[in-house]
């Protein structure tokens, strides 16, 4: 078994297309349009057989307040890998990406928080 899917809730797909796409450097894999919201999946571009992420509109109502429970109390509704966090939050806060925290060692790990401009928090983590 392995993880196929995974999605983040967001409040405007093209807007979450262009950030995960422009800014965080996910490649578009499926775009289909379902009357209104679509099939919108990211991946990485060193895994393009990978795990997708469904950019899911966050319509349905009890998705607001989920988000903005997780934001408030600053729990990242994802984590992505990075090589680099360090290296990561440079680039991404040279490119104008808020962070809510920066690039902190937890143990084998150093992890940062960044807002992904469509109501989520997203870690970013190295080990190591």
């Amino acid at each position: 078994m392995r993880i196929n899917l995974t999605s983040v809730f967001v409040d405007d797909q093209e807007k979450a297309l262009r950030f995960y796409t422009g800014v965080l450097g996910f490649v578009l894999k499926h775009d289909v349009p379902l009357g209104g919201p679509r099939w919108l999946t990211v991946v990485s571009p060193e895994q393009p057989d990978g795990t997708e992420l469904l950019l899911e509109p966050d319509s349905h109502p009890a998705v607001g307040p989920y988000k903005k429970a997780l934001a408030g109390d600053g729990i990242p509704a994802a984590s992505f890998a990075v090589d680099d966090v360090h290296a990561e939050f440079e680039r991404l806060r040279a490119l104008g990406v808020h962070f809510t925290q920066e690039p902190t060692e937890m143990g084998p790990v150093t992890t940062a928080v960044l807002d992904d401009t469509c109501g989520n928090l997203v870690q970013l983590a190295h080990r190591h």
